[in-house]
């Protein structure tokens, strides 16, 4: 058989135009929304810029950073968060959407139990589960009293405010909980009826049947909490000012953080310097750091999942 001939350039280029055109909205978009806000990062983090007044400073901002204690302390809760927060959240809705499945009624009343704080607006339901971990009126720690227990200053012990932030997300991990349960429901039965007579067990089918077959999900999952984690802002912002008592009345001024800067996350550490002390230039370091982080994470998950599904 011959080969098929191939098409001449007038042809190619015709296609290639066409191509071309049909992208453009989306290659517009790109270069409007992300590469032309990436280069004027890069180029204003050379800058001491406050909106007002550029002026060159090299690798300045960038050495800064090195020393800017606030900055590091930002950069070891936030992966505090990554390393901590986002495993619980991905156990604890897994598991809440397996034990979903195996329910014989009521399961459609439990999944909208779990669904439903996911529903409540970020910061109401901060302010709520603030006040539901109050060390001195809230019910939890009256529900540990009945044991004999001493619950700790969740949110105003430093040793605690991260964990406690961890509840938090885990309280709210409705739609992490409904993606896992399709996945579940999705997986074939008759692979679990080959495991079950192959002799494996609970656990063996769990991790040879479930886990391969949900991995696209999971690494879904894994992908968009990471970066979440990495962009948390609002729910340590609010927490910490609930707890610390603070206002927004005229002149006063509240610094994130609270209590310690336990609850200091780059995010709001950008924001304090990008917005309220106008280091526009110092805060662009923070902005490419935070992307540096964003792209390396996820080229790890990425890789790790791969390894995963070969070895599977």
């Amino acid at each position: 058989m011959s080969p098929t001939p191939a098409a001449p350039p007038a042809r190619r280029r015709r296609e290639g135009l066409r191509a071309l055109v049909w992208l453009s909205p989306w290659l517009i978009g790109f270069a409007a929304f992300f590469l032309y806000p990436l280069a004027a990062t890069v180029y204003f983090s050379f800058h001491r810029y406050d909106l007002f007044t550029l002026e060159f400073v090299g690798l300045d901002n960038y050495r800064y950073l090195l020393t800017d204690d606030r900055a590091l302390t930002s950069i070891g809760n936030t992966l505090w968060l990554v390393v901590f927060m986002v495993p619980a959240q991905l156990l604890f809705a897994l598991g809440v959407a397996w034990l979903v499945t195996r329910l014989k009624a009521g399961a459609g009343f439990f999944r909208t139990v779990f669904y439903l704080p996911s529903l409540i607006p970020t910061v109401a339901g901060t302010v709520a589960f603030v006040f539901l971990l109050n060390p001195a009126t809230g019910p939890m720690n009256q529900f540990l009293e009945l044991f004999g227990i001493a619950g700790p200053d969740w949110f105003g012990d430093k040793d605690w405010s991260k964990p406690s932030l961890t509840l938090l997300g885990m309280w709210g991990t409705g739609n992490t909980m409904v993606i896992f349960l399709a996945a579940l429901l999705d997986v074939p039965r008759h692979l679990y009826e080959a495991a079950a007579l192959d002799g494996a067990g609970a656990w063996r089918r769990f991790r040879s049947v479930t886990l391969p077959t949900i991995s696209p999900v999971l690494l879904f999952s894994a992908v968009t909490g990471v970066i979440y984690a990495l962009q948390y802002f609002t729910q340590a912002m609010i927490a910490a000012r609930v707890a610390s008592g603070s206002t927004d009345s005229p002149g006063s001024s509240f610094t994130p953080g609270y209590p310690e800067m336990s609850t200091l996350t780059l995010p709001q550490w950008l924001f304090q310097m990008g917005f309220r002390d106008f280091s526009m230039g110092y805060a662009c370091v923070l902005a490419l750091l935070l992307f540096a982080a964003s792209m390396l994470l996820t080229l790890v998950l990425l890789r790790r999942f791969r390894g995963l599904e070969e070895v599977s």
